[in-house]
């Protein structure tokens, strides 16, 4: 009795500390004390409407937005009033595909052998910080050590390091030798990186789903095809076999996790839908029976056209970085990304917003507005697919992607009108999550 007693102090004192340190760090006085009073002069609070309202009042109490009122009705005396009177004010931006512990640089290769999980995880701090303060407060990272990105995204969900709210997948599901195993160094380094997530065949492919969800994914993210930055010339098409494809998802849906793939080949692209996928990251070589697949199916797509502009600028350009295997397969692939979102878009496929950041460097993250802008999509539809159609396609509409009273105050403004000019989003000048500034130029 007397070792239960102290277990269950030690218990008490453990769920005090946590519950002390919910503050984010550098953000002062938690928001859970405070009242704010956010001042809009233009409003797109729930941007599937359109609709910019003029001359707002939104009321944040805690974490949560709990009234938007007509006029500039800000009460000093009750709490702190934000003047952004004179800025376009939307919900905070949601990235569907970012990795958030490393950067493509010249050094990539030699870091994957020479950063500890713990280091990985320091490095997603900065970056972490880095992509909230470029206003967007909620990201998916599809790939990366399970010990580093679960633990940057449990240290942000706690407030220990300031970033957006992560939805993690951890180590992709991929095959042996395949896009998201090791590959390009010698064999005994080789099995010594190679991901417990890697598999091969049906019962095996299940285990590495089963084990990525014991393990805390939020999500399981596959690789359907090959990838243009594998360091091995195996292509871009299908990997997994259709019985394992099955496997995976079947497996997935049944943990109740919802499963993407990364998918360049229309072969891969077209068997993972087939199977009963949820959404696609690139979808490079899509074609009309794609688009039929992705409409029939309710599945999104994440065309990623910034790391495909990436990818081309590098290996075309005289500093590029990348070994020929990777080269080879970026020059391939990444011009004709464009063409395929627009595609993808004028056959009334789904879309939403993710950069593959980490390819490209991260707070760069806005750019790929003005590429889909580029695409076809109206900046109004590009600003949708980073608001509610990403929330939606996250499963997340209750909490990201509307300035609404019952959810979370994830607000950004920038000056001009981004519905005239989509670029103005990569000049953010404030940033609020979950009730908390961050940025305020």
């Amino acid at each position: 009795m007397k070792l239960l007693g102290l277990v269950m102090a030690a218990l008490m004192a453990t769920t005090t500390a946590a519950s002390a340190q919910q503050t984010p760090a550098g953000a002062g006085v938690s928001p859970a004390t405070t009242t704010t009073f956010v001042e809009a002069g233009r409003l797109l609070a729930d941007p599937a409407s359109g609709v910019v309202q003029r001359g707002k009042t939104l009321v944040i109490r805690g974490n949560q937005v709990v009234e938007v009122r007509d006029g500039f009705v800000g009460d000093a005396s009750m709490g702190k009033i934000v003047d952004l009177r004179d800025s376009f004010v939307l919900p905070g931006l949601i990235d569907s595909h970012v990795h958030l512990t490393s950067q493509q640089n010249p050094n990539s290769r030699l870091e994957v052998v020479t950063q500890s999980d713990a280091a990985k995880a320091m490095v997603g701090a900065r970056y972490a910080r880095r992509t909230l303060m470029a206003g967007f407060t909620t990201v998916a990272d599809l790939g990366a050590s399970n010990q580093a990105i679960f633990a940057l995204r449990d240290a942000v969900r706690s407030g220990d390091v300031p970033g957006p709210r992560i939805i993690a997948a951890g180590s992709s599901v991929s095959i042996h030798g395949g896009h998201g195993d090791a590959n390009g160094f010698r064999d005994d380094v080789l099995h010594l990186l190679s991901p417990e997530s890697v598999c091969s065949g049906v019962e095996d492919c299940m285990r590495a789903v089963r084990t990525q969800v014991r393990s805390g994914a939020d999500i399981i993210k596959i690789n359907a095809t090959g990838g243009v930055l594998s360091n091995t010339s195996a292509g871009l098409a299908q990997q997994f076999t259709n019985p394992e494809l099955a496997a995976i998802v079947e497996s997935a849906h049944r943990m109740g996790r919802q499963v993407t793939a990364h998918a360049h080949g229309v072969d891969g692209i077209n068997a993972f839908l087939q199977a009963g996928g949820d959404s696609i990251e690139h979808g490079t070589y899509l074609d009309d029976q794609s688009i039929r697949l992705f409409k029939q199916n309710g599945a999104w797509l994440v065309p990623t056209l910034l790391a495909g502009d990436f990818v081309a600028r590098i290996a075309s350009g005289p500093n590029n970085f990348f070994t020929p295997a990777q080269t080879a397969k970026a020059l391939e692939a990444g011009p004709k990304m464009l063409d395929m979102a627009r595609r993808a878009h004028e056959g009334g496929v789904k879309i939403a917003f993710g950069t593959d950041s980490g390819v490209s460097a991260h707070g760069d993250n806005a750019q790929e507005f003005a590429l889909l802008v580029r695409a076809g999509l109206t900046p109004l539809e590009a600003i949708q697919a980073a608001t509610v159609g990403a929330a939606e396609h996250l499963r997340i509409s209750n909490e990201a992607g509307r300035i609404a009273p019952g959810m979370p105050a994830d607000i950004v403004a920038v000056t001009g009108d981004p519905l005239t000019d989509v670029t103005e989003l990569e000049r953010m000048r404030f940033v609020m999550k979950g009730g908390v500034v961050y940025r305020a130029d």
